[in-house]
């Protein structure tokens, strides 16, 4: 029993030694660590980030039989059936995919069996026009010969009474008239005749002709290098490559694409926030993923008037196009960029992270030491924030809120920092307005100029009886 109960006071005794021991020694973790940013002073840089892709500025296009060749052999759409690798090497000259020629294969047959339906049909045309014109020579000859007898019956009847002469001459014309007529009609038959001929003849000639076209287009399916580059593959609408399997059109037969790559574009997409930032002609820094070691610089070409919608995505964006400067063979087309667009670059002015700042009932105030100083911002970038007035430079700005912020007392801007930002303000207002003014002056006198250049293209009217050039007045 006394054993058990110097066991219990022992254990005791070692937990309130514990809990002593913790109580002195623990850390109080309401106290906050003061984390604080120099006030910093020089260039600041204003940029949208964005990815691209890059694709070549031109390129020639690899183009697969005419489009009027194949609508006139009724081929709407042609699978690829074979296509060498994306990104091939090729020569001028060499081969670099096969269309299915099933189809056309098929009409070519029917095509031939007209052809010979063609050819009987010459045949027989030829054998009815040549029995008929030999029927015909025949009957003259035979006329011509009852023709001369008639004459020897007129001749012979010289001596004998005037009615058997009347009567012999009588007959002589007759056989003269249909001799005569007989002529006429040989005349006719041969130019019905060689109608016909003409005819059959035109329309075999024709058919050999689509036939031969069909060969001829049979031949295009095999698609070649039109020159030396890398073949890249054509994009369909929907952005998926043109491969084994996919189709092209008789009124779009682009194949593949040989592009120029010493001069590359980036194309990007820029959200709606952020479209109104960019503007052509800006600066650009260019990052390739492949090769994180290379660094490009460009500048925007071209930014979309219109917003579309990206797949799977419910943003609006604006299509962007960078061109680069800089030419590296390692760089190819569909490869992934980073864009970095310098939207804006402010010289000489003071600014601080965003962490730093913060805002209540539209104050605008930072913790320097003891106290909430005042300030007032300007424009922002993703990490950092101009402060236009209330700070200097060095000056530490906690980047952390202290727990009892209320405590610290509130050290409002100097009157002349005030007066020297509202008349900064006021001055940058002017200037947006003769900015805006000009662009409306220009706007105005480039409509004016493309109404004057219609007004003078169209032709004027000439006046109802009015005079005119060379006449009496």
């Amino acid at each position: 029993m006394k054993e058990r109960r110097k066991i219990t006071i022992t254990i005791v005794v070692l937990l309130g030694i514990t809990l002593l021991a913790w109580y002195f020694t623990r850390t109080d973790k309401t106290k906050a660590v003061a984390v604080e940013a120099p006030v910093k002073y020089g260039l600041f840089t204003i940029s949208v980030t964005t990815t691209g892709e890059l694709e070549a500025k031109s390129s020639e296009m690899i183009n697969g039989p005419s489009p009027t060749a194949l609508r006139d052999a009724r081929l709407w759409q042609l699978k690829i059936d074979d296509i060498i690798p994306d990104g091939s090497i090729v020569d001028s000259g060499d081969y670099v995919a096969q269309l299915d020629r099933s189809e056309l294969t098929n009409k070519i047959k029917d095509q031939q069996i007209e052809i010979e339906q063609y050819q009987n049909n010459y045949i027989k045309t030829q054998l009815d026009t040549t029995m008929d014109l030999r029927a015909a020579r025949n009957e003259l000859v035979n006329l011509k010969y009852a023709m001369e007898e008639a004459q020897i019956a007129v001749d012979q009847s010289i001596y004998e009474p005037p009615a058997t002469q009347r009567q012999v001459q009588i007959e002589l014309d007759r056989q003269q008239r249909a001799y005569d007529q007989a002529l006429r009609n040989y005349s006719l038959k041969y130019e019905k005749a060689v109608a016909n001929m003409s005819e059959v003849t035109t329309a075999l000639r024709k058919k050999q002709t689509e036939v031969e076209k069909f060969i001829q287009l049979s031949q295009e399916f095999t698609i070649r290098a039109p020159k030396a580059g890398m073949v890249i593959y054509q994009r369909d609408w929907d952005g998926k490559k043109r491969g084994v399997g996919s189709s092209i059109s008789s009124w779009e037969n682009v194949v593949a694409t040989l592009p120029n790559l010493r001069e590359m574009i980036t194309k990007t997409y820029v959200n709606e926030v952020d479209i109104s930032k960019v503007k052509v002609g800006q600066r650009v820094e260019i990052g390739v993923d492949a090769f994180p070691d290379k660094k490009f610089t460009g500048q925007v070409v071209e930014v979309a008037n219109i917003g579309e919608q990206l797949k799977n995505s419910n943003a609006k964006v604006f299509e962007v196009k960078i061109e680069v400067n800089e030419y590296d063979s390692i760089v190819r087309p569909a490869m992934t960029t980073k864009n970095v667009i310098i939207t804006d670059e402010l010289k000489d002015v003071l600014y601080i992270p965003l962490e730093a700042i913060h805002s209540q009932d539209s104050i605008q105030y930072v913790f320097v030491g003891n106290r909430r100083q005042q300030v007032i911002a300007g424009k922002a970038n993703e990490n950092e924030i101009i402060i236009r007035a209330g700070l200097k430079e060095g000056e530490m700005v906690s980047l952390l809120l202290p727990s009892d912020p209320e405590s610290y007392r509130l050290s409002p801007i100097s009157q002349s920092d005030m007066e020297r930002i509202q008349a900064e303000d006021l001055l940058m207002k002017e200037e947006a307005e003769k900015a805006a003014a000009r662009q409306a002056a220009e706007k105005e006198n480039i409509m004016r100029r493309n109404v004057q250049f219609r007004n003078s293209a169209q032709p004027r009217p000439s006046m109802p009886g009015g005079p005119q050039r060379g006449g009496r007045r």
